[in-house]
């Protein structure tokens, strides 16, 4: 190993949604494997931060974005903060406004900074529903570890090797009560509408589980309407344990890493137990995982797709946030059958 490696210090920088955050931890893996001197420190929103717990040479920093590091004037206190830890280089894999002012910055003190390459020209192709764009295109886990390569710390994906089952709490032991029965975690919600399975055929899909006797349906969600949503899911039946509003993001993933299966929309909560190796089943509206956010690791038979020869133009943007006019029921293409059949063939195999 060279000195280099041993003194290298990486500030890592992913500000945006949870799973775009999610999806650096098998990078951040993959590294401190094959260069067990290097120290990285992850710039993020607070509560992301236990998506790194247990990750050994890895220190997470919080930007308050909202408050103490908003506006120009907010940037520059977090670069005096960030410049404290004597970084070695900065690998920005966010590429936004934000940190166009912190690159600022870091230049003019001389640290190299480098910039993921999003794709964005790729991406817009993708989404103006050309058949000879449609192509998948550069996972962004690899987008992410090119970073790296460029500041001289390559890194095979296809070696990583993802985060262990975690010991469960008397807390979640409490909450779960464990059986026999296999686990299958549900999160039914997404950003954005056109992502979402509707909440009556998930609750069809929940009903038949629960029938069967055979698994124990533990729902995964967040925010007061969701909550309320989910409550009314496991009301009343035996084998759904609803833990929306019950845990903190350190003890959702301890109960994560425990699942037999995990089954969700194009959201963060597919990339939590992708990273624990967990099986993921996937659900995709106008979003495709040609785009490049498909779950790490993940076999591709996991995804279940919305019909593209009745909706042609998927995917209508990267992030479902663009719904044309007659795709609101695209999700609808997906039978309940497909979503249960898929869950049984999984927990039987």
């Amino acid at each position: 190993m060279s000195k280099k490696d041993e003194s290298a210090h990486i500030l890592v920088i992913r500000l945006s949604a949870l799973g775009d955050v999610a999806m650096l931890a098998p990078v951040i893996l993959g590294l401190v494997a094959k260069y067990p001197s290097l120290r990285l420190t992850v710039l993020t929103k607070r509560q992301f931060a236990p998506i790194f717990e247990g990750i050994p040479n890895v220190e997470v920093h919080t930007a308050d974005v909202k408050k103490r590091h908003k506006g120009l004037m907010g940037l520059w206190r977090l670069y005096k903060e960030l410049e404290k830890l004597k970084v070695t280089g900065v690998a920005d894999l966010h590429n936004v406004l934000r940190s166009q002012v912190l690159k600022k910055y870091f230049l003019l003190s001389g640290i190299p900074f480098q910039q993921i390459d999003k794709g964005r020209k790729e991406k817009r192709a993708l989404t103006k529903g050309k058949e000879d764009a449609f192509k998948p295109l550069k996972p962004t886990h690899q987008r992410y570890a090119d970073v790296f390569s460029v500041l001289d710390f390559p890194i095979d994906l296809r070696e990583v090797q993802l985060l262990k089952r975690q010991p469960l709490s008397d807390k979640l032991l409490n909450l779960v009560q464990q059986d026999s029965k296999k686990w299958v975690g549900i999160a039914p919600f997404a950003a954005h509408e056109g992502k979402m399975f509707s909440l009556s055929s998930m609750e069809k899909v929940i009903s038949t589980l629960n029938d069967t006797n055979k698994y124990k349906i533990i729902l995964f969600g967040g925010g007061e309407q969701e909550i309320i949503h989910l409550d009314r899911l496991a009301q009343e039946k035996t084998n759904i344990v609803n833990v929306a509003g019950k845990l903190s993001l350190s003890e959702e993933l301890i109960l994560i890493s425990n699942l037999d299966v995990m089954v969700s929309m194009d959201s963060g909560n597919a990339h939590l137990a992708a990273n624990y190796g967990i099986p993921v089943i996937t659900l995709w509206g106008v979003t495709h995982p040609y785009a490049g956010f498909y779950p790490f690791d993940q076999p591709m038979e996991n995804a279940l797709l919305s019909d593209r020869e009745q909706f042609p133009l998927i995917p209508t943007s990267v992030y479902g946030n663009k719904v044309p006019k007659g795709y609101e029921k695209v999700m609808e293409s997906i039978s309940v059958e497909e979503v249960i059949a898929k869950i049984n063939a999984l927990l039987v195999s």
